[in-house]
């Protein structure tokens, strides 16, 4: 394996999986920041999305409540394309 096959293997792109419940649908700001839900922090895009994907089904019935996925690797390193 060379050197540049062990460095795409080892790179994590951070993946945050958050929600919570809306003060309104239209918008983004939520109703308790304390009562926010951190599902967690995922080391690639696909499983943050599995875990989102879980927790939006969960809570279909609730309008108010969104899951989000946070791309934390572009906010820790902003110059790289990922």
């Amino acid at each position: 394996m060379s050197n540049d096959s062990k460095s795409e293997q080892d790179t994590q792109l951070l993946h945050l999986v958050f929600g919570g419940e809306l003060d309104n649908i239209s918008g983004i700001r939520f109703k308790d920041l304390e009562g926010l839900d951190i599902v967690g922090i995922f080391p690639n895009y696909a499983s943050a999305y599995n875990a989102w994907k879980t927790k939006a089904q969960q809570t279909v019935d609730n309008a108010q409540i969104r899951y989000f996925i946070v791309h934390m690797h572009r906010l820790m390193d902003p110059e790289t394309e990922h």
